[in-house]
């Protein structure tokens, strides 16, 4: 085997390690994407009455706090309606 054919090996398993490591980072961020949509439903079937359990409800009253003060903060009416918009997509700029 050649230099040449050594250093083509290497830049092709290179790049297969590379693209390996992509689709993780890939898999881990649409990972993180299902449980934060798994928390909004959660957290709206909580509010609705449609479930209940102790363990759901330190989150969830953090979350109704935070909404307060993003609606205080924000001249809002407090109503607790959806403040943040998207929650995977980054904050509007000011204007």
């Amino acid at each position: 085997m050649s230099l040449l054919d050594k250093a083509k090996q290497a830049a092709e398993q290179a790049a297969a390690k590379a693209k390996e490591g992509v689709e993780d980072v890939q898999q881990k961020r649409e990972l993180g994407q299902a449980y934060g949509e798994l928390g909004k439903t959660a957290f709206e079937l909580l509010e609705s009455g449609e479930i209940a359990h102790a363990k759901l409800e330190a989150t969830a009253a953090q979350i109704r706090t935070l909404k307060e003060k993003i609606a205080r903060s924000s001249g809002g009416d407090g109503a607790g309606g959806d403040v943040g918009g998207d929650p995977n997509q980054p904050p509007a700029m000011p204007t």
